[in-house]
């Protein structure tokens, strides 16, 4: 059940998403001062993907220690490697901890957000109704809608049907005969899981993954302790496993060094798939990383038993009954699963979010997203965007890079605090330079040069996802602040008229009522 809190629809500052970057923002905010926030959630609860995701299986694939807030750590973990519940409810305790609650306006979903360039606020339409913000954050995640393609006949399938992140609760799954449609990180986890409960298993694979073992297992009583008395214990441990990760990018930016991890990663597939039919299923063409890199120990053993069968063939049609691969074999279902990922070039909301000039974030990217440091957009004021383009991460925390971009931010609101701004962006110039300094960073990484097709990728050609290169170097960008890239401003006064933001008065009005 929601929590029902009536307070003011005018905040400061308001925060869409309730997840890790929702939370962390909100602290930091409170760090320098700022208190008049609002958070807006579209679920009646607080987690983001992780309240969400409740399929068999589901853990992250980076270890518990780094895979938290650095100025919130858990001594409690119980594996190296949290699975769902446990994440879940480390989320729920911080917003507890951290008082973050009071904040939160359950099942406000945004449906609509416009920029009032005279008044210098964003006006914010809700499915609970309309919320002004001098600021917005955008903290709804990559990886929060589900992407489910579009199948001819797939209307017509009489059986249960779903997406893995809608997983249904209490699902019958006993002598059913399932179709899985796709092969990625979700599917791998979910997949051992059911197959001992299924009769027929049915894999669709487009694409083969390369998978590495999951070193993963529990972390005893005594580290725990251990962890909880002497907290730089685990701060040694947490950097361990960040240097460990940071080591991987060194292949990722060449390509040719990847060898070694490739041959690591066919023989964990051949220690469990003896089969060579399947195992020329199951071996990518392309080099290792040009692809998310999955991680798991029960996979490949799930895959050999005898009621699982992986289909290569591509979908063709979809029946009330059966699904139509694209050789004609009609493979009679039950149920179909999709593990098909989740838009993230083409996040729904960037359509919802109209700018200065009325154009949307979506005709604005026109199938490329953009943006300064990959957190502000040019056109878009006042608007910082969590995992934005180009800060997402193929070998390590993103929880890292988020606390990089809300550390930015600060930086910005500081500024904007010396200067008496209410406005501010960054200029077209700066956003370009950085968006060329992608591209070329891009050019000679495994994620260019691999040879696959990827989610990474946008309608473009241009991988608009990844950030290419170590994550303590986007940290140490972040970390500076360099006016001349943005453009600020009091509200209703052009920026095209600098000389009008040196009226002492005018700086007097800067602060608008409702905004105090």
């Amino acid at each position: 059940m929601c929590i029902a809190v009536k307070q003011s629809t005018k905040a400061k500052f308001i925060i869409i998403g309730s997840g890790f970057g929702g939370m962390m923002t909100a602290i930091r905010l409170r760090q320098i001062g700022e208190t008049d926030i609002i958070i807006l959630e579209r679920d009646c609860d607080v987690g983001g993907v992780w309240r969400d995701n409740r399929y068999p299986g589901c853990a992250c694939d980076v270890e518990s220690h780094l895979y938290s807030m650095s100025f919130a750590p858990n001594p409690n973990w119980s594996t190296v490697f949290a699975k769902q519940p446990e994440i879940y409810d480390y989320l729920k305790h911080c917003a507890q901890k951290f008082n973050l609650l009071q904040l939160i306006r359950f099942q406000h979903e945004v449906q609509r957000m416009d920029w009032d360039d005279t008044n210098g606020i964003w006006i914010i339409e809700t499915t609970k109704g309309q919320f002004r913000a001098r600021m917005v954050i955008g903290a709804f995640g990559a990886l929060s809608d589900p992407d489910i393609p579009r199948l001819k006949g797939m209307d017509k399938f009489k059986g249960q049907a779903f997406h893995s992140a809608n997983w249904p609760s209490n699902l019958d799954l006993k002598n059913k005969r399932v179709a899985v449609v796709g092969t990625g990180a979700s599917a791998i986890q979910f997949i051992p899981e059911i197959q001992p409960q299924v009769a027929q298993l049915h894999i669709f694979q487009r694409t083969p993954p390369w998978i590495i073992p999951r070193l993963d297992g529990p972390i005893s009583d005594t580290k725990k302790k251990l962890y909880r008395q002497v907290p730089l214990l685990q701060k040694a441990n947490r950097l361990k496993f960040y240097l460990q990760r940071e080591y991987m990018v060194i292949g990722f930016i060449n390509p040719k060094m990847m060898n070694k991890t490739q041959e690591q990663a066919l023989a964990h597939m051949h220690k469990d798939i003896k089969n060579p039919d399947l195992r020329q299923k199951l071996k990518p063409n392309y080099t290792i990383g040009c692809k998310r890199i999955l991680l798991s120990n029960n996979y490949y053993p799930a895959l050999a038993k005898p009621n699982v069968d992986v289909n290569t063939n591509g979908i063709a049609e979809i029946e009330e009954h059966a699904v139509i691969d694209q050789k004609g074999s009609r493979i009679e279902v039950d149920m179909i699963i999709y593990g098909t990922g989740f838009k993230v070039t083409d996040t729904p909301l960037a359509r919802q979010i109209y700018g200065i000039d009325g154009r949307s974030l979506a005709q604005e990217w026109n199938g490329s997203p953009k943006a300064y440091l990959g957190t502000m957009v040019a056109g878009f004021p006042n608007l910082f965007i969590l995992q934005g383009p180009n800060t997402g991460l193929g070998h390590s925390s993103v929880i890292f890079m988020m606390e990089a971009q809300i550390m930015h931010m600060q930086k910005v609101i500081k500024h904007m605090r010396t200067k008496y701004y209410d406005v501010i962006q960054p200029t077209r110039k700066a956003q370009q330079r950085f968006v060329e300094e992608m591209s070329k960073a891009m050019q000679q990484t495994v994620w260019s040069l691999g040879g696959c097709k990827s989610w990474y990728i946008d309608q473009t050609g241009r991988n608009s996802t990844i950030w290419p290169s170590f994550t303590f170097t986007y940290r140490q960008l972040a970390s500076k602040f360099k006016a001349e890239d943005y453009e600020g401003h009091l509200a209703g006064i052009s920026p095209m008229n600098p000389t009008s933001l040196l009226h002492p008065a005018k700086e007097k009005m800067s602060k608008v009522e409702v905004f105090k």
